[in-house]
């Protein structure tokens, strides 16, 4: 009796180890959540964290508090969260950095690809491919064209080295088969400066960031770089509509977790971040930043981002760019 005791507990112990992830999903959370930015306060990413934090404390009945840890494009943080507890309750919401860095920093430590738990697509904002109004092309042919003829002379400026924009011309350059000569400045207002003071012909930027310029006519929009077209630029074609077949290069945002978290706690928070996304105030909310709310399901995401990883490691080697 004491023996079928003692095989009837331990029978109960596994099942109940084998249900504690499904019980932990359902009462999650019980507890407030960090949702950290590895960024300053006020860019992009911030502003997309708290509306999406404000949301989700609906939803949950729990507090969502966002935190700003900046640091080293966002490797600082990104080491910490791969080393805390996977239980939910410390989120980070960074932007396409999180997949750049891998093949920028020639050490981390962290694996990107294990090391987290992709839960969702929270945003995507085209970039657009602009030029000063006094550079000769109208369109992207012509500022193909212009610079195989300039081979090495046609410059275009960026936020700093690593940045999206910058590896958005390094893609366009290896893609479009031409040689132009990278500018990087401490940040997008600088750059974009001397793009409207004609110090620098070109810059892929975001569109939120230059819409304005495009309306007044001090800058001309060639091509977005998304698969569809910005619904802020209707007339504005995509880089694959305008010859650069296959092109697409969106600065994303995307929701993470530590490595290794349970399923059914994954799926519990990716399924209430994306019924967050659909919601009109998110919508609405998003769309004054020039940003689109993510659908990507879970998996979807996962295999998004890996092959993010994988696009920009070829970019990054074959511009033979490295930080530290």
């Amino acid at each position: 009796m004491t023996a079928w005791l003692r095989a009837a507990g331990v029978a109960l112990g596994i099942l109940a180890a084998l249900a504690s992830p499904t019980a932990a999903a359902q009462s999650y959370p019980d507890h407030p959540v960090r949702m950290v930015v590895p960024f300053p306060a006020g860019g992009t990413t911030d502003i997309l964290a708290r509306l999406l934090a404000t949301e989700l404390s609906k939803t949950w009945g729990q507090p969502v508090v966002v935190e700003n840890r900046p640091g080293a494009s966002g490797t600082v943080f990104s080491e910490q969260l791969a080393r805390s507890p996977a239980d939910g309750y410390t989120l980070m919401l960074t932007a396409t950095h999180h997949v750049i860095n891998p093949a920028l920093y020639k050490t981390l430590r962290y694996d990107t690809r294990k090391d987290f738990t992709p839960i969702a697509e929270v945003a995507s904002v085209p970039n657009v491919l602009v030029v000063n109004p006094a550079f000769p092309a109208t369109n992207v042919a012509q500022l193909i064209d212009h610079a195989r003829s300039n081979p090495g002379k046609v410059s275009f400026g960026s936020s700093g080295t690593g940045g999206a924009n910058h590896l958005s011309g390094e893609l366009f350059k290896s893609m479009a088969g031409v040689d132009m000569l990278h500018v990087p400045y401490k940040g997008a207002a600088p750059a974009l400066n001397d793009l409207l003071g004609g110090q620098i012909p070109v810059m892929f930027d975001s569109v939120p960031g230059v819409l304005q310029h495009i309306k007044a006519g001090k800058l001309r929009a060639l091509a977005v770089t998304s698969s569809v077209r910005s619904p802020a630029l209707p007339n504005v074609p995509t880089m694959d509509e305008a010859g650069v077949k296959g092109f697409e290069a969106t600065s994303w945002f995307g929701l993470y977790a530590p490595g290794n978290m349970a399923p059914a706690l994954t799926a519990r928070i990716s399924t209430d971040v994306l019924a967050a996304l659909r919601s009109p105030t998110i919508k609405e909310q998003f769309a004054l930043q020039g940003a689109e709310p993510g659908s990507k399901t879970q998996p979807e995401f996962a295999r998004f981002v890996d092959s993010e990883l994988d696009k920009w490691a070829k970019v990054i080697r074959a511009a033979q760019v490295t930080i530290n």
